[in-house]
Formats: C-alpha cells, structure tokens, sequence
C-alpha cells in the first residue's frame, strides 16, 4: 500500500489482495511470452523445466525448441495460475531438500532443489544442476541440504529482525527415516514427474487457478 494506491502490479507480478489473503500471478507476463517466445520465469511449476531448457541455450537443438515450445503450451492453459497467501498461515518455517542423482542422461551430472514454507506458504525455492558429477548420493543429497540450511538460517534472522523467533527449524531431506516421498515438496524442483505427482506438489506448494 502506498499513496500512490493500491498495489497491483509489481516487477512483473500481477498482485490481487482479496478478504482473505494475497494473489500473486504473472498473467500479462505470461501472455506477453506468448507473443516474443521468452524463456524465462518465476513460477514454481515450471523452474525445473525452464532449467533444463536453458542448458542448451547456446546450442539448441529442434527437440531443445519442441520441449520449449511444450512449456509454453502450458502455460497457455494456465495463465491464471498463481501463489495463494493467506492471511493466516502462521510462522512456522520449514525447509525441504532433494537431490536427483546423476539425472542429467548428457553428463551424469545432478540436479539439487530445496524449497521454504513459511506456515503453509511458499516463499523461497530453488532448482540448480551441479557443476561437478557427485561420487554418491549421500554427497549430493549433502549438498543440496547444506544449500537449503543456508537459506533458512538467512530466512531465519529476517524473522527475528521482525521479532519473530524461530528455534527449531526442520529441514526435510531425502530420507524415508524423516520424511516419506510423497512428502517431499522438493521433487518438483529435482526431476520430471507424471501428471497427478505434478499437480498433487503444484495443490501442495500452494499455486490455484483465481479465474
């Protein structure tokens, strides 16, 4: 809020405040990519996907451009889905953390992606191929819960900067012992998943169609 009015339109986002919580949406972004066949975005749902295109950037192939061309055609059929922020979800922060060992078919190489809840909100993510082919599981499962204890413990001080104090913070990695699989909200950022996977993380991470 500010003098200026009511925000509804910030770097890009399209920002809808309703009664109950806050709709954060790229519509006229995503509509606008249609028209110039851009490549980039801030959509949890298509991080992974986006990723994988942008390795062969520099030397795109036609089944490069078909896969492209893929990811565009879903985001035409859902360009009204967005992040949901309710206003009540609490402050509980957790973290959670995967790896998708030796993934790349091209050079064996993994691919790492953590995500951060705040209550039952999505607030942080991420999805990075390693530059280096990991020796074992165990190191990049390593890896990828160093990155995301990181960024819950930065995560952390803004809370406390807030007067808002968090002292046990899970992160749920890749272990059955902790956290069964199909909890595991990280997988969408790690690899390809069928459909009703897709969509049941996609309901999970909080991303609903407002029209």
């Amino acid at each position: 809020m500010s003098m200026m009015g009511e925000l509804t339109f910030f770097l890009g986002l399209q920002v809808k405040q309703l009664k109950d919580g806050t709709f954060i949406s790229q519509t006229k972004y995503t509509r606008d990519l249609m028209k110039k066949f851009g490549m980039e975005a801030s959509r949890p749902d298509i991080t992974f996907a986006v990723g994988v295109c942008a390795r062969f950037q520099s030397a795109p192939k036609e089944s490069h451009m078909t896969a492209a061309k893929r990811i565009l055609r879903y985001l035409k059929g859902c360009q009204e889905v967005g992040l949901w922020y309710p206003k009540e979800g609490g402050f509980k922060l957790i973290g959670y953390s995967n790896s998708n060992y030796t993934g790349c078919r091209v050079d064996r190489k993994s691919t790492s992606g953590t995500c951060q809840m705040l209550g039952n909100i999505l607030v942080s993510w991420f999805s990075k191929k390693k530059n280096s082919i990991a020796t074992s599981i165990t190191e990049v499962e390593y890896i990828a819960a160093g990155s995301c204890c990181a960024q819950v413990l930065w995560m952390r001080q803004q809370l406390r900067d807030n007067e808002i104090e968090e002292k046990e913070i899970p992160i749920m990695c890749d272990n059955t012992k902790y956290i069964s699989t199909d909890k595991q909200l990280a997988d969408i950022f790690t690899k390809p998943l069928c459909e009703s996977r897709f969509e049941e993380l996609k309901h999970e991470l909080g991303l609903i169609d407002l029209s």
